[in-house]
């Protein structure tokens, strides 16, 4: 056999019928080969001469994301500093989600202590400013690279080959250009800048602003911003600053001041935004404040785009509406949400993969499918949809997984664009699996105001059938090339894993469970879901066969207790000891009470459990490996390094990391929804969103499937390199109304549709940000792993017009604003469930395993062209019918050869049945011909392609 590098692989060639030998993987190792390593560790000797190096470490993926990410690797004081404001920030959003606006706490031997409480506009300018903050220290201003950098840097030396080195103009430039580098150019991206400290203080001034003089701001609703204290007057002794610059010419002094932050606040969003996120968003969110005062220039008269004239309006009002106000702009509903649900979710993460949650998903994966055939490519679809559960994030967790899983799967035998196309795919659908989701489905709440558990159910469906389409192409490639798995030896046994590491689901079944059965809030659902991993992983951190007795013991009597104190004074144990008392409860109350502090109670008991045993052993304690690099590195800063070895320190540092994470990973996504919330903003405030649906209406001329395409269209572009989140608010603001009026599609299912096209973004070229990481780790063409992604996605491109069409697939009854989740009585009314619900939702299932076909070009046997050509057309009748139908009755229309669409449901059953059997023909044809061998079975190793 010839030996094959990680870079050679399957051809995508489905006519390819080389029958050189391929052994199956499972069962085809030695009995002594050790179990391959998911965790960066080394891996087992390839019996085919694979390099171990292709595997990259968990550090060289983390540099990869900061890479993409474009973020600084800060050292020494400055990292201390940013952990310091990373913490404050997820301390400051874990008391909202805990106890609301309201900053006050009894304290035990203390009494009642109380910082006053907060107005909405406040807290959401202190959550932009702490994302700001850092924001501007996490991100250079510029490396010195760009563009603009390189033609700057071409001055001096043009002026010294002109005038020479030593004239006074060569070494003034030169001066000139060491004080700029020195003021806001980071070439290696590690070191904090002056600019970065000057804009940190702007924007702490904009937050304390909001908070310190609330009267001044109340008066300013009504009287304008012009009405407000000037910068010279707010800034009293220091006014003189602003006098000097008023004197060179720029009217500072005289300006009022809340004008002044408010501007200020702006442009620092959109620096932020730059840094963070590109110069692409910030130029759409400029366009459309620059619109907001000169769009009245534009002629009511003009053909077609008079209708985006708008009245003429003053900066101060702009920047009232854009700044001072909660209903839209940057504090917006966006950062509403923000503040009420997308953080605290993502601090959710943080904490589950700080405890090691992602990578014993990971482990799970391979236990659960890695001796399959094509075992390492189904394992990274089920370890990429675990993973979005815990990041949201396309990027970061293709480069988490794919660092484990994109290496296993070339050696198994699949082709390097294939590997990465596969994780890259999988992992973009983390962000339309519930239950968590990403961002933009907790926008939705606000939106469309519908509960989160009605997003989860209606999202469900469409999320499995996404999986299983990729799931489908992976088994037909796996078949096609003769792929096997794992062998046995070399994966973890499954039952064994979930003993060691069950707790880790206990986290998300909780979350299910208060978000569909007991109904909480979303904010309420995650802070109670966050205190249980805080909990569970004290109680895994002190147990062990010595400690298991006090341990549960102690738990159990301090929970008896806290029941009798409830029962008899009406207050917790700590309150009934400093002296507080309240109403007596009954029993079950008191129970009940008692039980939502057992969290708070298990933390305790194994905190003192570790603190007495410091040399505690905990078997099933698995941390994150940035725990324990944190715990190593905070050990040896402060001489001792003997504490990275005790349990409390590193439960401590968890917490502590976990925080810090989680508001790392918040600040991009806050930046991207105070820079968003800005679009709407413009929309509401000008009057622009009623023009705008009736000349997105005109051009679409009435068509359904017109206007849907524009949406996907508009959703792919503007997805391009931009955060799902940003495109789904900008769509949403521009084209949402359009589709509510245009059509009877449930709200909920037009959301769903371009929160689905914004993700496919992530994976479609020429911006493939996603499938270009991928590319990075398999060392592939990035561009033909991008158009590979996108072709194993294709199902996820489909699907959203067939749940537009048909909401049966969303589980929602009804059209338009009457569509609703289906309750129990539904599902009972068979003439109604069977027909509009089991019947598409089997369509669309049957109809991912035709695209598959028509996309690998492989059933049972190989596919001719015009034989995939018929498996698309039934692919269609079964998942999208609908699409077709109104497609054909517009453009006759448009002839005027027919009229209106039928919308029956006997219509839709029909054209599934037609393409259920033009499937099924072929698939039996196909079927035949591989048991004859009139086409060949696969029975070799096709010669690679790479």
């Amino acid at each position: 056999m010839t030996n094959r590098t990680h870079d050679e692989g399957r051809p995508d060639d489905p006519n390819d019928s080389s029958d050189a030998p391929q052994s199956d993987r499972t069962g085809g190792h030695d009995g002594d080969v050790p179990p391959v390593r998911t965790d960066g560790g080394e891996a087992p000797n390839d019996s085919e001469g694979t390099d171990t190096d292709e595997k990259i470490s968990e550090e060289e993926a983390q540099e990869m994301l900061e890479g993409i990410d474009r973020k600084r690797t800060i050292a020494g004081w400055a990292a201390v500093v940013t952990s310091f404001i990373a913490i404050s920030f997820s301390v400051f959003q874990v008391w909202l989600a805990a106890r609301g606006f309201d900053f006050s706490a009894t304290l035990p031997l203390v009494g009642e202590v109380s910082l006053g409480s907060l107005q909405l506009l406040q807290v959401n300018s202190i959550h932009v400013a702490f994302a700001l903050i850092l924001a501007f220290i996490l991100f250079p201003p510029t490396t010195g690279h760009g563009a603009v950098a390189a033609r700057l840097g071409r001055v001096v030396p043009s002026l010294a080959s002109s005038l020479g080195e030593d004239s006074p103009l060569t070494r003034g430039a030169a001066g000139v250009r060491r004080f700029v580098r020195w003021l806001a150019v980071d070439p290696d991206r590690e070191r904090i800048t002056p600019v970065d400290v000057f804009f940190m203080v702007l924007a702490a001034a904009t937050a304390a602003y909001m908070v310190m003089e609330w009267s001044e701001i109340q008066q300013l609703r009504i009287f304008g911003l012009d009405a407000g204290r000037t910068v010279a007057e707010y800034l009293g002794p220091l006014g003189f600053v602003a006098e000097i610059i008023s004197a060179v010419g720029i009217p500072l002094a005289d300006v009022s001041y809340p004008f002044f932050l408010g501007v200020v606040g702006v442009l620092l969003v959109l620096e932020a935004t730059r840094r963070s996120l590109g110069f692409y968003l910030t130029l759409i969110v400029a366009s459309f404040i620059v619109y907001a005062k000169y769009g009245f220039l534009i002629s009511p008269t003009t053909p077609l785009i008079g209708v985006l004239s708008i009245p003429e309006g003053t900066w101060a009002n702009i920047i009232q509406n854009l700044w001072y106000n909660t209903e839209n702009g940057v504090f917006g509903i966006p950062v509403t949400v923000s503040v009420q649900f997308i953080y605290i979710f993502i601090l959710f993460g943080a904490f589950l993969e700080m405890s090691g949650a992602g990578q014993w998903f990971i482990d799970l994966a391979y236990a659960a499918t890695g001796t399959r055939k094509g075992g390492p490519a189904k394992a990274s679809i089920l370890a990429s949809g675990f993973m979005g559960t815990i990041s949201g994030s396309s990027i970061a967790n293709t480069v988490t997984t794919g660092a484990f899983t994109i290496p296993l799967m070339k050696r198994s035998g699949y082709r390097s664009e294939f590997a990465g196309a596969v994780e890259a795919s999988a992992s973009s659908g983390g962000q339309i699996l519930p239950p968590v989701m990403g961002a933009a489905a907790f926008l939705m709440i606000e939106f469309i105001g519908v509960p989160f558990s009605d997003i989860i159910i209606a999202a469900a469906i469409p999320a499995v059938v996404f999986f299983f389409g990729v799931w489908v192409m992976v088994h037909l490639e796996a078949t096609r090339a003769n792929i096997g798995g794992l062998d046995r030896s070399e994966v973890v046994d499954l039952r064994f894993h979930l003993a060691r590491g069950w707790f880790y689901l206990i986290p998300i079944l909780l979350l299910l469970y208060y978000l569909l059965v007991e109904r909480l809030t979303v904010a309420r659902s995650a802070w109670f879901t966050l205190i249980a991993i805080m909990a569970l992983l004290s109680v895994v951190a002190a147990y062990n066969g010595r400690t298991r007795i006090p341990l549960v013991g102690g738990i159990a009597a301090l929970f008896v207790a806290q029941i009798a104190a409830y029962a008899t004074t009406g207050v917790g144990i700590i309150d009934a000891i400093t002296g507080g008392s309240g109403e007596a409860l009954g029993i079950v109350d008191a129970v009940l009470a008692a039980a939502g502090e057992l969290g708070i109670i298990a933390i305790f008991v194994s905190l003192v459990v570790m603190l007495a045993r410091p040399a505690l052993e905990s078997p099933l304690l698995e941390f994150d490996e940035a725990v324990d690099d944190a715990s190593d590195r905070i050990a040896t800063a402060v001489s001792r390094p003997s504490l990275s070895d005790v349990n409390a320190f590193r439960y401590v540092t968890f917490i502590g990391k976990s925080m810090d994470s989680g508001a790392r990973t918040s600040t991009e996504v806050v930046v991207a929804v105070a820079a968003a919330g800005i679009i709407p903003g413009v929309v509401s405030a000008t009057g622009l969103g009623p023009n705008l649906t009736a000349l997105i209406k005109a051009v679409a001329g009435g068509s359904i499937v017109l206007l849907l395409l524009f949406t996907a269209i508009a959703s792919i572009i503007l997805g391009m390199g931009m955060p799902t989140t940003v495109t789904y608010i900008i769509l949403v603001s521009l084209l949402g109304p359009a589709i509510a009026q245009s059509s009877d599609i449930p709200l909920l299912a037009a959301h769903l549709f371009i929160l689905y096209f914004g993700v496919i973004a992530d994976i479609t070229p020429p911006v493939a940000v996603a499938a270009y990481a991928a590319s990075g780790i398999a060392r592939s063409d990035p561009f033909q792993t991008g158009v590979k992604a996108f072709s194993l996605s294709l199902n996820k491109a489909v699907v959203p017009f067939a749940f537009a069409l048909t909401p049966g697939i969303l589980l929602l009854r009804g059209r338009g604003e009457q569509a609703a989740v289906v309750t129990g009585a539904d599902i009972a009314d068979i003439g109604y469930f069977i027909p509009e619900v089991v019947i598409p939702v089997v369509g669309v299932l049957v109809g991912v395993i035709a695209l598959g076909v028509t996309v690998i070009g492989y059933f049972y046997s190989r596919v001719t062209r015009v034989e995939r050509g018929l498996f698309a057309v039934a692919a269609f009748l079964l998942m999208a019918p609908m699409l077709i139908l109104n497609a054909v009755f517009d453009l006759g229309g448009a002839l005027g050869l027919v009229g209106t669409v039928p919308t029956t449901v006997t219509v839709d059953l029909a054209m599934r049945g037609l393409g259920g059997i033009i499937f099924g023909a072929l698939a039996l044809k196909n079927r035949r011909e591989a048991e004859q061998g009139k086409r060949e079975a696969p029975a070799g190793s096709p010669e690679p392609t790479d």
